[in-house]
């Protein structure tokens, strides 16, 4: 049996093997992303078990003391789960903003991109919104916060304007009131990524076919016409494929941006779950329940990849695979 399933085989092994030969310049050009990925992405999975251990470094991690589930139990039901769930739905409800509000974003300033005729002008529009994603975190994040600062010699713009109408007194600062993190977070991040997010739909959009503008122009249709019957149509794949992409991260937050931005005053509203890891995994040493709360983020996420996909496979035939 396994010399004739062998033999079944084989001649699909040589063609592999005849493809790779064919090929074989494309495999070594392939060959360092490939060691990049194992010695990088792959290779460090095996710190995951310290999620199902009691993590001494004195003894690594195969030789610290095996626990089982008990740093997850720990996290949903012990002496840190009402920490664990307010990072839980934080994480959750910030990421859902940013995917109702920021997503739209880039895709309006790709269609305003695409209509503005003199290429020089578009060329230096597209520029100035690029910026802003080359620009680090602290940078981006310190701007926002001169613009909200309220202080008793200067007070930022934004926070004089919410004085001014009455939504916050004189001299109180915006960062510690915990109603105004999860705004001004979205907004730091539409405006440092929303620029350079829209490379893709620009690319996109440049390649709908000109005709198909010029035969609803002869038909008499309109600018919004054209975007509701033919941009948005063109655009579809890619939308769809961003969209998957977007979900599978929205458990995703890097910790930069909230370090940046919140203190103890606002962790009703500001801690993260990537915060929460890394406060209670390496500033306070409990290492096996950090990894615990990084994998249940991977999961929550690999999970919200599988139904995304799966979803949009089955409604529009466009998926990631």
């Amino acid at each position: 049996m396994g010399a004739e399933e062998f033999k079944m085989r084989e001649p699909q092994t040589k063609k592999i093997w005849k493809a790779v030969r064919k090929d074989w310049r494309l495999y070594v050009l392939l060959l360092p992303m490939v060691i990049w990925f194992v010695l990088w992405a792959y290779k460090p999975m095996g710190g995951l078990l310290i999620a199902f251990k009691r993590f001494d470094p004195q003894f690594g991690i195969w030789g610290s003391e095996f626990k089982g589930i008990d740093n997850f139990i720990n996290l949903v039901s012990g002496v840190n789960k009402v920490e664990f769930w307010q990072a839980f739905r934080n994480t959750f409800i910030i990421s859902a903003y940013s995917l109702i509000f920021g997503f739209p974003v880039p895709i309006i300033l790709a269609l305003l991109f695409a209509e503005i005729g003199n290429d020089t002008v578009r060329k230096l529009t597209q520029t100035a919104t690029y910026l802003p994603h080359f620009l680090s975190e602290v940078t981006i994040t310190g701007i926002a916060l001169m613009l909200v600062y309220s202080g008793v010699r200067s007070t930022g713009i934004i926070a004089s304007l919410l004085q001014h109408i009455g939504l916050i007194d004189p001299g109180v600062s915006i960062m510690q009131k915990s109603n105004y993190f999860r705004p001004l977070y979205i907004m730091v991040g539409i405006w440092k990524e929303s620029g350079y997010n829209s490379i893709v739909y620009f690319a996109a959009i440049m390649g709908i076919s000109p005709t198909l503008y010029e035969a609803l122009k002869v038909d008499g249709g309109n600018k919004f016409q054209e975007i509701r019957f033919i941009t948005f149509p063109g655009m579809a794949p890619t939308l769809i494929i961003m969209i998957i992409m977007r979900i599978g991260s929205m458990l995703t937050i890097g910790y930069e941006r909230v370090l940046l931005l919140y203190n103890a005053n606002i962790y009703v509203t500001a801690d993260v779950l990537s915060t929460f890891e890394q406060r209670i995994g390496i500033l306070s040493g409990n290492y096996g329940i950090g990894a615990a709360v990084s994998l249940f983020n991977s999961l929550i996420a690999f999970a919200l990849v599988i139904g995304a996909n799966t979803i949009s496979r089955n409604i529009s035939e466009t998926s990631l695979w």
